[in-house]
């Protein structure tokens, strides 16, 4: 009984990896470029202006990080507001996927 059960378990192992590498379980990047347009048609709509600075990143650092430097405190605001302020001045980008090397807007809480 135990080397059957042993036997299914490792054909179930076996199945698992081959639909894991063949199929996978996360989302494609094409599912991904969908929700970014999406996202990005219903950022630009909505007409606000936002205070903003311009700033090269730089290996290491991160959207939080950049700001929280130029502030020289804690960010003000919550999180989620900080990444809605940066995808509306930089209506391609999405805030998890900056690239070292490249100027963005980032938005410019220290009023």
């Amino acid at each position: 009984m135990k080397k059957l059960i042993g036997f299914l378990l490792s054909i179930l192992v076996v199945y698992v990896i081959y639909f894991d590498l063949t199929v996978g379980t996360l989302p494609t990047s094409k599912t991904l470029q969908v929700d970014a347009k999406i996202e990005t048609n219903t950022v630009e709509s909505k007409k606000t202006t936002i205070p903003f600075f311009d700033a090269k990143v730089k290996p290491g650092e991160t959207l939080i990080s950049i700001v929280e430097h130029q502030l020289d405190k804690p960010l003000p605001v919550p999180m989620t507001k900080l990444i809605d302020d940066f995808q509306q001045l930089n209506s391609d980008q999405s805030a998890e996927k900056i690239q070292i090397g490249i100027t963005y807007h980032f938005p410019d809480y220290s009023q």
